[in-house]
């Protein structure tokens, strides 16, 4: 069974977020990093060099296996993506009451934060970081 590519580490959050040079993104991110950090308890941890991740997990799938956050964010060129492992395409309740997004597996994708109902995002973050699930894969 391959063993996955990325992996926690001892990078910096604050100093990998102090890097991001838009504003706006850099604001968005941090007010992502205390919610989550808010909601879970968990300190942020580098996953990577441009994912941050709180808690983790172990999963097998049919081809990897290895541990994972349970919920975590990473600023990308389009979009603020958020890691929720919660099955998002089936939270459709809430997801009509977010705001603007885009889902994909497992991922919300997010242009503005303040476009972004925030007692529903919470919701989300919970939900996730409570009981994660990954398509098609074993969690221990």
């Amino acid at each position: 069974m391959a063993k996955q590519k990325t992996e926690n580490n001892d990078a910096g959050v604050d100093e990998f977020l102090a890097r991001i040079k838009d504003d706006q993104e850099r604001t968005d991110c941090l007010t992502v990093l205390e919610l989550m950090k808010e909601l879970t308890g968990e300190p942020a941890v580098m996953w990577g060099k441009a994912m941050v991740g709180f808690g983790s997990f172990h999963y097998r799938g049919k081809t990897t296996e290895g541990d994972w956050f349970h919920v975590g964010f990473a600023p990308r060129k389009q979009n603020l993506v958020l890691y929720l492992h919660c099955e998002l395409e089936k939270q459709g309740a809430l997801l009509e009451k977010l705001g603007k997004h885009k889902i994909g597996k497992s991922c919300l994708y997010i242009k503005k934060f303040e476009d972004i109902h925030v007692p529903t995002l919470k919701k989300l973050i919970k939900k996730a970081y409570k009981s994660p699930a990954i398509a098609g894969a074993i969690i221990d």
